[in-house]
């Protein structure tokens, strides 16, 4: 059963909770990749996600979605977790943080 409180997730709860999903194939998590374009955070514990994959053919297609839905499932005061993934605008490395270009030898 999962355990809530009463109050809303904050955005930083969020953020942690996103920054332990990582795609497989990059050693980098998929916040710090640049890859989630918007949080909200509504009352009553509904968090919804807008995403998007580095690639629209990427195999992780349905895996890393499913990932970030768990994570989000498991914030305190999270009731319901909504992954909405999209391909506009198209993903590029320029999203990334300077903390991703450092781990993947960019900067």
């Amino acid at each position: 059963m999962k355990r809530s409180t009463n109050n809303p997730p904050t955005e930083s709860q969020v953020v942690d909770a996103l920054k332990t999903v990582f795609d497989p194939e990059i050693p980098v998590n998929i916040y710090d990749l640049g890859l989630i374009y918007g949080i909200e955070i509504k009352d009553g514990g509904k968090v919804k996600v807008t995403m998007t994959l580095t690639n629209p053919n990427c195999p992780m297609a349905e895996e890393i979605p499913a990932s970030v839905e768990i994570a989000l499932s498991l914030v305190d005061g999270v009731d319901e977790a909504i992954v909405k993934l999209v391909f506009e605008p198209p993903w590029t490395n320029d999203k990334m943080s300077d903390a991703a270009r450092l781990e993947l030898g960019l900067l």
